[in-house]
């Protein structure tokens, strides 16, 4: 089940993280992957994992913020079954604490990245009459985190823009989906977890906002995005798929 033969996939954000474990194992799957990522070298160390377990992928550098490159990217690319729009920023602060600037840089990259990359892809996927675009939300796409205005609401444009994506697209056979982890295990995560004066104790308060008390390991989210890419999960569409261990449930 779940196999990616003969399907080609790009994943934005793949240099590291969630990016970077979804491209694996689409790979391992059996999909051909573009590795698309900002950091050209941590994007081509993600090539060179996925070329050393006998996969198959090619690396685009790529700032989802520029539309025109997302545009010259999809003439590069003219085939595609699956999109990942994970790239991502983050802020923290409450109304206080962000300015405008903040708000426009975090729009910039994680609500119009996607939306460019959806422009430059979705219709030739229209055309060929099948695709699965997963677009990367988080739990605070649903519920709000506290001192997070900027993420927050990023977040739930993202849910927003996946459902209004399926709705308008939903005879087509292209569907549209997104996943909202809670917390992860991600290098992003723990440099930030370094910077706090009691390290261990600030994992131990990110910890607990999940019921199950942990943090997710990226591997578990690309699990989740290899369901939503599959021609098994064919009657799923405009749905957020949370992966948050139990964080929106309520406390």
């Amino acid at each position: 089940m779940f196999s990616l033969a003969d399907k080609i996939a790009l994943v934005t954000g793949a240099g590291s993280g969630i990016g970077r474990a979804i491209a694996l194992l689409f790979a391992q799957q059996g999909a051909f992957v573009w590795v698309v990522d900002r950091d050209l070298s941590a994007g081509r160390a993600t090539v060179d994992a996925i070329r050393a377990a006998s996969g198959r992928a090619d690396f685009a550098e790529l700032d989802v913020s520029d539309s025109a490159a997302a545009l010259a990217l999809a003439g590069r690319v003219p085939t595609l079954d699956i999109l990942v729009n994970n790239a991502g920023i983050g802020h923290v602060g409450g109304l206080l604490a962000t300015t405008a600037a903040d708000l426009d840089r975090l729009h910039a990259v994680n609500v119009r990245g996607a939306f460019n990359l959806c422009k430059a892809f979705v219709p030739a996927m229209l055309t060929q009459g099948r695709g699965s675009v997963i677009n990367l939300a988080s739990v605070s796409g649903v519920v709000a985190v506290r001192d997070r205005l900027a993420y927050n609401v990023t977040k739930h444009a993202i849910v927003g823009l996946t459902k209004s994506l399926a709705l308008d697209h939903s005879h087509t056979g292209v569907r549209f989906n997104a996943i909202c982890p809670g917390r992860v295990e991600t290098p992003f995560v723990q440099s930030r977890i370094a910077e706090y004066p009691d390290p261990a104790q600030a994992r131990r308060e990110m910890s607990s906002t999940q019921l199950n008390g942990r943090m997710a390991r990226p591997e578990e989210i690309a699990a989740a995005a290899l369901y939503l890419a599959a021609d098994e999960s064919a009657m799923v569409t405009g749905s957020n798929l949370m992966i948050d261990g139990g964080w929106s449930a309520g406390k």
